[in-house]
């Protein structure tokens, strides 16, 4: 009995090094559907140094042991603050004229979630979505209620000029005289989102997304990226961030299919993600990208645009970015 006890003990002593001797890892995008002739070098250098500003953020709370929900936080907020991507300061504008902003962030360890959409005064959105996970009964507030909800908790918030950026005023300004003469609007504007998945020393997984929505987006409109397991899913095995045509990520609920195909049905992280996102959601219409992550550290990033804003950091510690295909 005794000799059995030990090897218990000590079997059960390997489980707990191995589940805390995970190398951690940060994956993060900020956005699909990038359009190779609009990629000028002055842009290109702007979105890098902003990409590996949101990755050396959060992986530095991974590799001082914070916990991976923390760190997608950390760096979704570095991309809010950057106009140069479709969420927080750089959100698109709905057809009225105003931004409208959505985050989501998932805890894979506890299966813990908090969404907003609909908001117009908050400076980060995914904090106030942190703190819809971290310090209410709820999972998704909207408008109103997520902004009296926010200064409860002494989450910021701006005037809603402090989103306005012209290159976004331009791109309304052009959707709108599509409208008026009926034409057809690029795909581009489907797209544009920012989120981070990340992998922590305890072999926990965790997601965070956050947009603007869709330039010209009418109605209230509320895409993938806020509803858990559509454009935002976590769990112990798998988490994924989406950026794409939301309709359509919403349809197939792409990051839990992603997710329950590698977790319960064993698929290889790549072959599951590149079966939804390059193969279901092209096959009704749809387009778009995800990152990816699975609880062995493995990545995949695929997307059907022209292009996604992208970086990694793995055991390396270096920061790698990329923006076109190929690249």
């Amino acid at each position: 009995m005794k000799i059995l006890s030990a090897a218990l003990a000590c079997l059960l002593c390997s489980v707990a090094v191995s589940a805390h001797a995970a190398e951690p890892v940060l994956v993060i995008h900020g956005g699909a559907g990038v359009i190779r002739k609009d990629m000028t070098p002055a842009r290109e250098k702007a979105v890098t140094a902003a990409l590996k500003r949101a990755l050396r953020t959060g992986y530095k709370k991974l590799k001082t042991g914070g916990p991976a929900v923390e760190a997608v936080e950390a760096a979704v907020q570095v991309l809010e603050d950057d106009p140069e991507f479709n969420a927080g300061k750089g959100a698109v504008f709905t057809h009225d004229g105003h931004n409208e902003m959505d985050a989501a962030i998932m805890d894979g360890a506890t299966l813990q979630a908090g969404a907003i959409a609909g908001v117009t005064h908050v400076r980060n959105p995914i904090t106030l979505a942190a703190a819809v996970m971290a310090h209410s009964p709820h999972v998704f507030l909207i408008g109103d209620g997520a902004e009296a909800f926010a200064r409860t908790q002494g989450v910021a918030l701006v005037d809603p000029a402090y989103f306005r950026t012209d290159r976004r005023w331009a791109q309304l300004q052009e959707a709108l005289e599509k409208d008026r003469q009926k034409q057809e609007k690029e795909a581009d504007t489907h797209h544009g989102t920012v989120g981070a998945v990340a992998l922590d020393r305890n072999g926990h997984l965790a997601a965070a997304t956050s947009t603007g929505g869709l330039t010209d987006k009418m109605w209230g409109r509320v895409g993938d990226s806020p509803l858990i397991g559509a454009g935002t899913y976590a769990n112990a095995g798998c988490a994924m961030s989406g950026t794409g045509w939301g309709e359509y990520y919403i349809r197939t609920v792409a990051a839990h299919e992603i997710c329950m195909r590698v977790t319960m049905m064993h698929q290889p992280l790549a072959q599951a993600a590149d079966d939804v996102i390059n193969h279901e959601i092209p096959a009704l219409g749809g387009d778009g990208g995800a990152i990816l992550l699975d609880a062995k550290g493995n990545i995949a990033m695929p997307f059907n645009t022209d292009g996604m804003y992208r970086g990694w950091i793995t055991h390396d510690g270096v920061a790698h970015v990329a923006i076109l295909k190929g690249t």
